[in-house]
């Protein structure tokens, strides 16, 4: 057995973490969607179904774990990226 491979729980656990920022990203987004520039409270409803569809896909077993955290730790890195700019 190769000592450096990584397990497949800590996968999914950087998974589940990352899928906060980025649920968060997609629920801004979509309340961004729905209403346009004037949001008002629309995120407090977005933003927590974003969350959890996330991490869902996060422990989802159709999908390699491995895939799993690359999308969802690159989707978490452009909404951040994207706020930077933005902000």
């Amino acid at each position: 057995m190769n000592g450096s491979r990584i397990p497949q729980w800590l996968i999914v656990v950087g998974a589940v973490g990352a899928a906060i920022p980025f649920g968060w990203g997609v629920g801004v987004a979509a309340a961004y969607a729905i209403a346009g520039q004037d949001i008002g409270q629309l995120p407090a409803a977005t933003v927590p179904i974003g969350i959890l569809a996330s991490m869902v896909f996060a422990i989802w077993p159709t999908v390699k774990a491995k895939m799993r955290f690359q999308i969802l730790s690159l989707g978490a890195l452009a909404f951040i990226l994207l706020a930077w700019l933005l902000g």
